[in-house]
């Protein structure tokens, strides 16, 4: 059966006659969804991408330690912050203010913009900065207002959603090292055209909510709105009694974007093969590439198998965590293609992690706390990320400080 099965919905000839069948509005939500997951991540990649042609060549930032004479003392762990902390600030303040979508996604589309304006044309570190300040604000406000807006359409859109997002990191990483080439400014000013997708997927071909299929969950909204306008006060309240239910969520699902964030800037640059045919800077890239396809593969996952108990995933990336960090200060992996493959299942279990979460939570929260459940749980994974970026930078430096194996 397709996941856009709308064999149960009933239409009468005015309105088929006036709308798209059911089966393509199921579709065009999809299509939508995935676009919009796509944009929604593709300024954060890129940013994380760019880090090191934005930050330049500083003196500072690249003091070698006197120990491991290939290992700078500036983690990217640095650089990591200055791209989620907004977002996080953005996702926790999200869920306590009135949902208005459209002025939402407005907002989101001009941070979006005007992050990649300032990078191109900042001349400064503190415009370029501000630049990726601005579109992590732009991510992580759109993340939940994005999410929170899936409870009006079939709850396929969540899987839809999570392998946009997952594409954002290949896609995003690959773009940015391709149109490199011709100069940072001239990348960014062509990367515009993510934010006027972005219009584009969410004006033109989302189909606007529909009585035949949401009428319940318009009427839930309707008076979610007229709560959180009238009755501010109790409406956090309710809000904040929501949390313990959903810390059983929330709990692993930070766990797991605390433990691969580490990994990934806190023991990648470390983690090095010489005598191999792809340089230590290219290994880097490169695992960062093959993170990114093990999260796209397992956030477009969902529609073919999901799992309960996502406890499961924190528990694997705990593991994982040891094993990198050991590699980092011991360098016993023998090859680095065992590297790209423990990469590679990392990736997999984040991925799992995000997708697997969000669609327990469409099939397990009561509709009228869907909404609001979608968000706070997407401050999760952003904490994790955050603790994960100052984790990162004091593990990086005090592992440059240990001398390398056999020396």
């Amino acid at each position: 059966m397709s996941n856009c099965d709308t064999s149960t919905t009933v239409l009468s000839k005015e309105e088929l006659s006036a709308e798209a069948t059911p089966r393509t509005r199921c579709y065009r939500s999809l299509v939508a969804y995935w676009i919009l997951g796509l944009c929604n991540n593709y300024g954060y990649v890129v940013m994380l991408t760019a880090a090191s042609d934005i930050i330049g060549e500083s003196s500072e930032a690249n003091s070698k330690s006197k120990v491991r004479e290939n290992c700078t003392y500036m983690s990217t762990g640095a650089i990591l912050l200055a791209d989620i902390l907004p977002g996080l600030i953005a996702k926790s303040l999200a869920p306590f203010i009135p949902f208005f979508v459209h002025i939402r996604v407005i907002l989101c589309v001009i941070l979006a913009a005007a992050g990649f304006l300032a990078v191109a044309f900042g001349g400064t570190i503190f415009i370029s900065i501000l630049g990726v300040v601005l579109t992590s604000f732009s991510s992580g406000l759109g993340e939940v207002t994005y999410l929170q807006y899936s409870s009006f359409y079939h709850k396929t859109v969540i899987s839809s959603w999570s392998s946009g997002t997952g594409g954002a990191g290949v896609i995003g990483s690959l773009s940015y090292a391709l149109l490199q080439q011709l100069g940072l400014q001239t990348t960014l000013l062509i990367m515009l055209v993510i934010p006027a997708l972005m219009c584009i997927s969410f004006w033109i071909i989302l189909p606007k909510p529909s009585k035949d299929d949401i009428a319940l969950a318009l009427e839930i909204q309707r008076k979610v709105n007229e709560e959180e306008l009238t009755n501010p006060k109790e409406t956090i309240i309710r809000k904040l009694k929501l949390i313990p239910g959903l810390l059983k969520y929330m709990i692993p699902f930070g766990l797991v974007y605390l433990f691969e964030y580490f990994i990934n800037q806190g023991t990648f640059e470390i983690i090095q093969f010489e005598n191999f045919w792809l340089s230590t800077s290219s290994q880097y890239r490169w695992l960062q590439v093959t993170y990114q396809v093990g999260v796209f593969i397992s956030r477009s996952s969902v529609n073919f198998w999901h799992i309960k108990q996502t406890w499961i995933m924190a528990v694997f990336q705990g593991i994982n965590v040891i094993i990198f960090t050991t590699e980092a200060i011991y360098y016993y992996i023998p090859s680095f293609y065992i590297v790209v493959a423990l990469v590679l299942w990392e990736g997999l279990l984040g991925g799992s992690s995000y997708v697997n979460t969000y669609y327990r939570i469409t099939n397990e929260v009561a509709p009228e706390n869907k909404q609001f459940s979608m968000a706070i749980t997407g401050f999760a994974d952003s904490a994790g990320i955050s603790l994960a970026g100052i984790f990162a930078i004091l593990a990086h430096n005090a592992i440059c400080n240990i001398p390398l194996p056999g020396r």
